[in-house]
């Protein structure tokens, strides 16, 4: 994959500016975001094979038939097939920015991820919304975005002076922290009442899944405050910034946690959860990221 990202050099007299690449960056991180929305539509509306063939939705038919399920699938693979786009729009623009070539590996990367969500996409429909398949499609949706926004924090503003290297540290503990709460709420997810459709098994159990949930919220609070406090008292603005952003999500996120898991989960309300979920992900990624980065001096 690198000799492939290495050997594709920009055109010449081609020059792409970094601002604009910021912001294309951008929106390549949003649309990752939205593929795990409707993703998650497809999930808790049972819709997983609403389209029972692939890429085309049914058998020498390429567009859904009549029917609720068919369209929500079939949308998402409309969108999927957009995001591939812009991935792979991003990783051009790239090499038009002449960027280092180990943020081109990293764009490279980002789009080959999401590309290989299709054939993952298929197999997942092939055997009939397996639900390791199912739990390895979203779990990798979340991998794919972290390399976005990582590349998004890569070209964007950097601080004006670099924390020590525990905060550095601590940052990394509030990331692994919020893996073991994805992880944990998606077993949670695929355990409850909304698995993917009445064909698909539950995985694991519900109770487990909670238990490890509100544990990793706990470690998570904990580093999370100790790093803001830090941050706040030596006035790094820019992390206090990133930092406040994350617990703005964070505490729309648990609202909504709290109120789905008190109105038996209607699936509608589990889907703004999932959504937040990778919201409040891409925000602490890039905060944990940020930590790392060198100084703009």
């Amino acid at each position: 994959m690198n000799a492939g990202a290495q050997s594709l050099a920009p055109p010449r007299g081609v020059v792409l500016s970094l601002d604009a690449f910021r912001k294309i960056a951008l929106v390549n991180a949003v649309f990752l975001v939205l593929i795990v929305a409707t993703g998650a539509t497809v999930r808790l509306t049972g819709s997983g094979l609403g389209c029972r063939h692939w890429p085309g939705c049914e058998p020498g038919d390429l567009l859904p038939a009549q029917g609720y399920h068919s369209y929500v699938e079939f949308g998402n693979r409309v969108v999927a097939a957009i995001t591939v786009f812009v991935t792979l729009a991003t990783f051009v623009a790239a090499l038009l920015a002449r960027l280092p070539p180990r943020l081109r590996r990293l764009a490279f990367a980002t789009f080959v991820g999401t590309f290989l969500q299709a054939p993952l996409g298929a197999l997942t429909v092939h055997y009939h919304l397996n639900p390791y398949l199912v739990l390895t499609h979203f779990l990798l949706s979340l991998l794919v975005l972290t390399l976005g926004v990582w590349l998004w924090v890569e070209v964007a503003a950097r601080p004006r002076a670099r924390v020590p290297r525990w905060v550095a540290l601590g940052g990394t503990l509030v990331w692994l922290a919020a893996v073991v709460l994805v992880v944990s709420g998606t077993l949670a997810t695929a355990a409850g009442p909304h698995p993917g459709s009445t064909v698909v098994r539950r995985l694991w159990s519900f109770q487990p899944a909670v238990y490890w949930h509100v544990r990793a919220t706990a470690v998570f609070g904990v580093s999370f405050a100790v790093a803001l406090l830090w941050l706040w008292r030596n006035r790094f603005a820019t992390h206090v910034r990133a930092a406040l952003v994350v617990l703005a999500l964070l505490a729309a996120q648990m609202a909504v946690g709290e109120i789905q898991y008190r109105t038996q989960l209607p699936w509608w309300l589990v889907l703004v959860h999932v959504t937040l979920a990778a919201t409040v992900w891409a925000a602490v990624s890039a905060f944990a990221i940020r930590l790392w980065r060198p100084a703009d001096i």
